[in-house]
């Protein structure tokens, strides 16, 4: 097996860090073939807080993923999200210099560097350009242009932004662990390539990735990513809540939420109990599950009104005829399902990346809790299908929409003035 074959997606999580090792099998299929884990301690709301922590995170994750698949870990693709995240949208355009010839990949990635150049706030950087519709002399709605003949070619861009800072302390941490990034990826974009499938984005759909820390949406319609939204809320908050409104320690709290919790509290009866330990020698304290259910939808429900806020933003709210798809850890509540289609008003499902993957993978890696870390190997091997079925440009890599083309265009100037330099010297 080629190490190239080999594809790990490292999902730095606020509650988890998790490493997965995968490849393409035989039919397609994503084979997961070792997958490790551990408890995030250095991550808050999808931002690094702690370096250190951060690091002894990703190395024991790592490490677990090395021992369970035997593979030598080194390169990583690594998810990016947190409340720093921010999308605009903008239209770019080229005059091409031989339009006698049709247009080829190098007059797109010319078209696609010219955004990582576009001016930000101070402190913000471009992650990603994601394409959406090119335009060929006027002429709208055309996917993908090359090998069409035009003078003008203009393009509507999705764009990404991060703060620096937040981004180069992934970086960092990831370095330190002693691996390095192939790629770094939009979170909600790696969730949705592991549990949507072809119809729903081209009818139109809104995924809602539920992690500890972050809530993040990715809307698509018509096979096109339309909108990307981060919402400052997630699971943590509703066991801090919990917490707070049964005082009770958050281990207890956490347990509550996951073997018992449920977002609907008309669904729980009130004469059921939980009995909880009491500490140091305490009397046991008993939780009404109505009322445990009662805190779990009060903040359920500002979160799905978060997002159904940004789907009005959006602008494709009566667009979206394959509704809601929920993932991540959040959406593991009882009943949030009809809390979500009461709150938004539109169908709603559960997302599991089990549809990609092969049959014979570990069970828990079809939950929805794993969809970050699987839609990044996924992620990564259509990365790899593009740089091996493309042919390589003589001047420049193959641009891969990712963060690292940025610095193409200044390490071209860095050259050619070398180059002058060095011709002046002779």
């Amino acid at each position: 097996m080629e190490p190239s074959e080999i594809i790990v997606g490292l999902d730095i999580g606020t509650t988890k860090i998790a490493a997965i090792v995968g490849r393409k099998g035989q039919f397609g299929k994503i084979e997961i073939l070792g997958h490790g884990s551990a408890e995030s301690i250095g991550v808050k709301r999808g931002v690094v807080i702690n370096i250190d922590n951060t690091i002894e995170s990703i190395k024991a994750a790592v490490k677990e993923a090395e021992a369970t698949s035997g593979v030598n870990i080194k390169c990583v693709n690594v998810g990016i999200a947190g409340q720093h995240i921010k999308s605009i949208q903008h239209r770019g355009s080229i005059i091409r210099n031989t339009p006698d010839n049709v247009i080829t990949q190098d007059d797109v990635n010319r078209l696609i560097d010219d955004m990582y150049r576009l001016v930000m706030q101070p402190g913000e950087e471009i992650v990603h350009v994601i394409p959406q519709e090119y335009i060929v002399d006027k002429e709208t709605g055309i996917k993908k242009p090359i090998g069409m003949a035009g003078v003008s070619l203009e393009a509507n861009f999705h764009i990404i932004t991060g703060l620096v800072t937040a981004v180069q302390n992934i970086y960092r941490c990831v370095d330190r662990a002693g691996l390095e990034i192939v790629d770094q990826i939009l979170e909600p974009l790696a969730s949705a390539d592991a549990v949507l499938v072809d119809d729903e984005k081209e009818a139109g759909v809104v995924l809602v990735d539920i992690g500890g820390g972050t809530t993040d949406i990715a809307i698509f319609q018509d096979d096109i990513i339309r909108h990307t939204a981060v919402i400052p809320l997630g699971g943590d908050i509703v066991t801090e809540d919990i917490r707070e409104g049964c005082t009770i320690i958050k281990k207890h709290a956490e347990k509550l939420k996951i073997n018992y919790g449920s977002a609907l509290a008309s669904e729980s009866r009130s004469d059921e109990f939980v009995s909880i330990p009491g500490l140091h020698g305490r009397q046991p304290k008993e939780i009404s599950l109505r009322n445990l259910a009662g805190i779990i939808q009060a903040r359920m429900e500002e979160i799905l009104e978060y997002v159904y806020n940004e789907i009005r933003t959006s602008g494709f709210e009566r667009k979206l005829i394959a509704g809601l798809v929920l993932t991540g850890g959040g959406s593991q509540l009882k009943n949030i399902i009809q809390l979500a289609e009461f709150v938004t008003g539109m169908d709603a499902r559960i997302g599991y990346p089990n549809q990609y993957l092969a049959d014979n993978v570990p069970e828990a890696m079809a939950l929805p809790m794993y969809a970050t870390g699987v839609g990044l190997v996924i992620k990564g091997l259509e990365k790899q299908k593009i740089v091996s079925d493309v042919p390589k440009l003589k001047e420049e890599p193959i641009q891969t929409h990712s963060r690292k083309t940025k610095g193409n265009f200044f390490d071209s100037l860095f050259k050619k003035g070398k180059q002058f330099f060095d011709d002046e010297v002779n």
